[in-house]
């Protein structure tokens, strides 16, 4: 039997199944639930890939996967061409995947910042010269080094969420999976984390993963899949995605204010391009109107 091919992207999901036991209120087993029905998917390596999809969709059970969280019930989830079902690769996935949640105070557990983004090095045995100098490098790369001495519960929920997000790159992982780390703080703080990841691509070469509901924060992305029920339904550039407002708002999702605008406004028989995500892009399009 031939031997299977190993996937070059940082993430390959092929024909991808999860089904977990559904219980009455003694515990009994009463059936299954599929929340994740034959996914395929691709993340090149220092890619920005952003997955949309209202609650329940099935994005935050695939997004335990790409560090085996949770494994497959059917077909194949590789991280950094390593099956995840093999638990012998488990330490080496989850060094490959680094995973930033929703509340970033149930990450952070140092009662002094620096000492809390070098947990993590620590754990993985890293020289003590080494780990204050990644400590100190990834404080940089957020934005958060001048809070180094300062304690967690003093700072505001974007500056923890960077703080969270830092404690990852520590590790030095080759992609980041954030699930919703956006969706407990404020717009400011918002920006701030998103502002965070890129700045980590562009020095680091990380793969970055976003999982959100707010539409805004992935005009950047290379590209986006929209979950619905399990499924993948649709993917492509946000450019592409975002021109589709009447499909994204048949699976329950918004899209960027500004293009919901410029729509409303082609919608009244302005010449205006589909798809436009800033508000420069709609500013230059009526410009060009007059």
């Amino acid at each position: 039997m031939e031997a299977k091919a190993v996937p070059k992207e940082m993430i390959h999901a092929e024909q991808l199944v999860y089904e977990y036991d559904k219980r009455d209120e003694e515990g009994n087993i009463i059936g299954s639930e599929r929340a994740i029905d034959g996914i395929d998917i691709d993340v090149p390596q220092g890619s920005f890939v952003a997955i949309l999809g209202h609650n329940g969709s099935g994005k935050s059970t695939l997004a335990k996967h790409m560090n085996a969280i949770l494994v497959p019930t059917g077909g194949t989830m590789w991280v950094d061409g390593k099956d995840t079902r093999d638990p012998d690769e488990l330490w080496n996935i989850r060094q490959s995947a680094g995973m930033v949640f929703q509340n970033p105070d149930n990450q952070i557990i140092g009662t002094v910042v620096e000492e809390d983004v070098g947990f993590g090095p620590e754990n993985l045995g890293v020289p003590t010269d080494e780990i204050w100098k990644r400590v100190e490098d990834s404080l940089r790369s957020v934005g958060m080094l001048e809070y180094r001495k300062a304690s967690p519960n003093k700072l505001s929920g974007g500056q923890k969420q960077r703080v969270a997000i830092a404690g990852v790159i520590a590790m030095e992982p080759k992609c980041i999976v954030l699930d919703e780390p956006t969706a407990m703080l404020d717009p400011n703080g918002r920006k701030e984390v998103i502002r965070a990841v890129q700045k980590l691509r562009k020095e680091k070469h990380v793969t970055a993963i976003l999982i959100t509901h707010y539409m805004e924060e992935v005009v950047d992305a290379d590209q986006v899949f929209v979950m619905d029920d399990g499924h993948i339904v649709m993917h492509g550039t946000p450019r592409e995605i975002f021109s589709q407002v009447d499909t994204l708002k048949s699976y329950r999702m918004d899209v960027p204010q500004v293009t919901m605008l410029a729509e409303e406004l082609r919608k009244r028989g302005l010449d205006l391009p589909r798809g436009i995500l800033r508000r420069e892009e709609l500013v230059e399009a009526l410009c060009r109107l007059r």
